[in-house]
């Protein structure tokens, strides 16, 4: 059988290491040829010559091609298909780890054996040998490998969703298309659970056969004591507390109703919250020098983290480090939150994005720094003088600058960390 991999980074690695040892369906791994294609872009793709492989393994970025006629396949529908537990996918445009992870915490804490995979970044392939009947999986799902999804998870979690990565999809409808995937497949044995204040969530789970679970919350004694165990700031990730405990709720298939749920898991419950630490570069702390807090918020590549990390303090005075690779959309929304939100101290620009952003901002609003250092130094200079918070969130891609989102942090705190 003839194989082909299509980008050979992380899941393209771990495709080709898997079906070294594995069968693919009924082949034997002694009987599959891998031919990898690592180096090409989307209009490439048609001369590729994929006709004549068997099955052709497509990486999250690549955009599938039904008209070229092969059987395509991705690690997503491959786990779909073998993975002998119940599945829980988590999609949204931000939020998703953080669900995911609370999930996992909630779910441990009632002694549940719980494998997060996916878009958090830990590849469902290799795990798949790991997972018995009795586990629990979730799955973080982005737009990417929701594209082409075959299978819907047994619970499905859309939070909220705004327009995101269109510089790969074709225009905000295809986006909306491939998120709507995760519900597409779900019976009426399934269960949907949406942000009821997000129009694009519920049009998502209209589509649903499964049951119907929403939030925000109707607050309750028991609700507010667990969200009140949370030592992170933000109204958002109380947001996704309430998605990962409607999670474990509907995962358990209790047969009381949610409060008292919550009531019989209370201590649990609690105890996993309150040990719930930010994920790295989600508004993660950093240090505190000179009454200065900082906080390391580069998972940020878009304007609804931008948005929630001005929002997460309330009132706190705050020094924003945002910026970052040209993507062309329209920064209109960005610059009016910016211009407009009262607890900004001052916003240093940074990347290719920061002469848009400064175009007709109120004056002295913004800096435009020359590089990811000086930001930092000028930054804490405004702050401790007007006792303000630093953040860096800069609400666009990392590409002009750094190798990712992760590099872009790392570089962050090492400068910060480094101020004397």
């Amino acid at each position: 059988m003839k194989l082909a991999i299509l980008g050979y980074g992380v899941e393209g690695k771990c495709v080709e290491k898997y079906f070294k040892t594995h069968p693919y369906e009924n082949i034997p791994a002694k009987d599959i040829q891998i031919t990898i294609f690592e180096h090409f872009n989307d209009a490439e793709i048609s001369s590729l010559g994929l006709e004549k492989y068997d099955v052709v393994f497509r990486s999250p970025s690549v955009r599938p091609h039904p008209e070229i006629k092969t059987k395509w396949d991705s690690i997503t529908n491959y786990f779909m298909r073998n993975c002998p537990a119940k599945i829980i996918g988590v999609t949204g445009t931000k939020g998703k780890g953080t669900t995911c992870t609370m999930a996992a915490a909630l779910l441990r804490s009632i002694g549940k054996t719980v494998h997060v995979v996916g878009n958090i970044g830990y590849p469902a392939i290799e795990t798949l040998d790991k997972i018995k009947a009795n586990d629990v999986v979730i799955y973080e799902l982005s737009s990417f490998q929701l594209w082409d999804l075959q299978t819907s998870p047994h619970i499905s979690v859309i939070l909220r969703i705004e327009p995101d990565h269109l510089d790969v999809h074709k225009d905000f409808d295809d986006y909306l298309a491939a998120k709507a995937n995760i519900v597409k497949n779900q019976s009426a044995n399934d269960a949907c659970i949406y942000y009821l204040d997000n129009p694009y969530s519920v049009n998502i789970a209209k589509i649903s056969q499964g049951r119907k679970l929403s939030y925000p919350l109707d607050i309750s004694a028991e609700l507010l004591e667990i969200l009140d165990s949370l030592n992170v700031p933000g109204a958002h990730n109380r947001e996704d507390a309430e998605a990962a405990l409607l999670t474990a709720y509907a995962y358990e298939n209790a047969p009381t109703d949610f409060e008292t749920f919550l009531k019989n898991n209370l201590a649990n419950f609690k105890e996993a919250m309150s040990h719930y630490c930010s994920l790295p570069h989600h508004l993660e702390f950093v240090r505190e020098l000179n009454s200065v807090k900082y906080y390391d918020d580069n998972y940020s590549s878009a304007y609804p983290s931008l948005d929630v990390a001005i929002s997460a303090f309330g009132n706190q005075k705050i020094v924003l480090i945002a910026g970052g690779k040209d993507r062309g959309l329209d920064l209109t929304r960005v610059k009016e939150r910016l211009a407009s939100a009262a607890n900004l101290e001052k916003i240093i620009l940074i990347g290719e994005t920061k002469t848009k952003l400064a175009e007709k901002m109120p004056k002295g609003k913004c800096i435009l720094a020359d590089s990811l250092k000086t930001a930092v130094e000028t930054a804490r200079e405004i702050a401790e003088e007007k006792n303000a918070y630093v953040i860096m969130s800069p609400g666009a891609p990392s590409f002009d600058m750094f190798k990712d989102f992760k590099d872009r942090g790392e570089k962050f705190q090492k400068l910060v960390k480094g101020l004397k």
